[in-house]
């Protein structure tokens, strides 16, 4: 009996990215944050393009693409906007791991 390869855990995330130059929001979802936002920021989703770059402001990880796309539907409502209204503030000056004085780093 071989076990075989480990399997690796793939995860979902539910995203929101906001421009920098802009006050516009952006929600989706993918497997890969770091490459879904180069895509965002290259220009290939025309439909935002006007508001590139973009920084990564939410995620939410979930391990069935199924739950991402659900909370990504969420965000997009009027009480998933409202949810992120409060949420996003506080994600992004979450104390940093790096910050061993306490200090709190904004995550970008």
């Amino acid at each position: 009996f071989s076990p075989g390869p480990p399997k690796t855990l793939q995860m979902f995330y539910a995203y929101v990215l906001k421009s920098i130059n802009h006050d516009y929001y952006y929600k989706g979802h993918c497997e890969n944050l770091d490459k879904r936002l180069a895509e965002h920021n290259s220009g290939k989703t025309e439909s935002i393009r006007p508001y590139i770059p973009f920084k990564i402001v939410y995620t939410e990880t979930f391990d069935l693409r199924s739950e991402a796309i659900t909370r990504e539907k969420y965000f997009k409502s009027s009480a998933g906007r409202r949810y992120l209204k409060k949420m996003i503030p506080l994600f992004n000056t979450q104390p940093s791991e790096d910050c061993s004085d306490g200090e709190r780093k904004e995550v970008s």
